[in-house]
């Protein structure tokens, strides 16, 4: 067996591994890879391997930096089939479609910015969309079930098994078993206790492990401190008459906080203000989320057991149409307004950002990882000013990050996880972090299980045996 890191390899988002085995071609992933805009066009329009000589794709999650550039690998010829969970599946088909659209809206808004500069002298570079909503709908003919915790055989002595990664709807780690050889591939490793979803299950032993290092040199605060938290940056926010303004995930996240703040006003711990969830790609998730209670921890099954609707409230509203997104930019706060994308790099949040991160009444509020480069990292960072939509804006509104609903294990997490693997172990390979939180995760395996750690660059290929 062998396996070449293609993407998420030294940097956390594109993830895409190839993998050759039992005489045929695999990827695992297909991810979109986020950061600078042209760096990103280029890495993500041009596969370094023939799209014709891939038999299969065996796909993790929905995630946009795992499943994201699925429709330029069919663009450019693939037709075989793409293996996934159900819920995977169903996640997918509005995902792919909405990253399409925002793809040709945000390009049509920076052209005509684009314009603009040159009337005014300063050099600009037209965009263009990376892909199309029709080869978005492309894909969907290709996907195939394969319900999680069962074992798929996609050729002749190569097959896959797959087990809860906790980490969003349908997401899996997996073993594949090929050529006399197990390879564990984390996916991204979820948490314990996230609101939801049921807690991460370690895959059993393997010789080799493909592990995520996300949060590879840090420590979340417990689940438990997340809904006192919430609360504090609420009711804050509200004193001032402010606007909370959060760049969420449309899949998972923007669920979980729903539910949260659901559960706030319930015990009247924060004011029953309005909550918009200004994304129709998060509506249309959420209906995919009502669709697969199978996928539910023990308390979300209780609110449906009771009668409840864990996403739906009175002060909740959901939003589909544009103008009614742009009339929020005129309504007083206090208010609410969770809208994609979660890494601030296209979607409604930039207008939202662009109307609010001047006024130091409102605050933005971080709820999960911000990868390098992208403006989500920026306004983490606190840098004074940050471009949107190519144009330097004052940031003044609070920033608040609450991490402790991160989707991806910390540190130790990650070494609990992956300690029932250990004593078999041959080699882990850590991807799907930047340089420094490998390293830091690198490290404490070493010291705690004397295993050799690898930190493969894009393109670093190695054979396993």
């Amino acid at each position: 067996m062998r396996v070449t890191f293609w993407g998420a390899a030294q940097t956390v988002t594109g993830s895409m591994h190839h993998i050759e085995a039992a005489g045929k071609r695999f990827l695992l992933d297909c991810g979109l890879y986020q950061g600078r805009r042209r760096d990103a066009f280029e890495r993500n329009s041009h596969f370094p391997f023939p799209v014709s000589s891939i038999d299969g794709v065996i796909l993790s999650h929905a995630h946009i930096d795992h499943s994201g550039n699925l429709p330029t690998l069919v663009h450019n010829g693939y037709s075989g089939p793409i293996y996934t969970t159900p819920a995977t599946i169903d996640l997918c088909r509005p995902m792919l479609a909405d990253s399409a659209f925002l793809q040709q809206k945000d390009v049509e808004f920076c052209n005509r910015r684009r314009e603009y500069r040159r009337s005014k002298g300063l050099d600009d570079h037209e965009c263009d969309p990376l892909y199309l909503p029709e080869d978005a709908e492309k894909v969907n003919p290709l996907f195939c079930p394969v319900p999680l915790g069962q074992t798929k055989e996609v050729a002749p002595g190569f097959r896959y098994r797959t087990y809860e990664a906790g980490h969003m709807l349908g997401a899996t780690s997996m073993v594949i078993e090929a050529d006399g050889v197990r390879l564990a591939f984390s996916g991204d490793v979820g948490r314990k206790h996230l609101p939801i979803l049921r807690d991460p299950i370690t895959p059993d032993p393997v010789d080799y492990l493909i592990m995520e290092s996300t949060y590879g040199d840090r420590f979340h605060k417990p689940v438990a401190n997340v809904a006192s938290k919430l609360a504090e940056v609420v009711n804050r926010t509200a004193r001032r008459g402010g606007k909370i303004i959060v760049p969420c995930f449309a899949v998972g996240r923007t669920q979980q906080l729903v539910m949260i703040l659901h559960q706030l006003m319930d015990a009247q711990e924060i004011p029953s203000i309005p909550i918009f969830v200004d994304s129709p790609l998060a509506v249309n998730v959420t209906e995919v989320f009502r669709k697969h209670p199978e996928c539910y921890d023990e308390q979300t099954q209780k609110f449906l057991d009771d009668g409840d609707d864990p996403f739906g409230f009175s002060r909740l509203r959901y939003i589909r149409d544009v103008n009614e997104s742009k009339a929020l930019n005129n309504l007083h706060g206090p208010f609410v307004v969770l809208s994609a994308s979660g890494m601030c790099e296209g979607g409604r949040i930039l207008h939202h950002l662009r109307n609010n991160i001047e006024d130091p009444r409102n605050t933005v509020l971080i709820p999960g990882f911000q990868a390098e480069f992208t403006l989500g990292r920026k306004i983490l960072n606190g840098d004074r000013e940050v471009p949107i939509f190519g144009e330097p804006m004052p940031l003044r509104a609070e920033v608040v990050s609450l991490d402790e609903l991160s989707g991806h294990a910390d540190q130790s997490e990650l070494i609990e996880w992956m300690r029932p693997l250990a004593p078999r172990l041959k080699k882990v390979f850590l991807v799907h972090g930047e340089l420094a939180q490998g390293a830091a995760l690198a490290e404490v395996i070493r010291e705690e299980f004397k295993l050799d750690v690898q930190q493969p660059s894009r393109g670093h290929s190695f054979l396993l045996n």
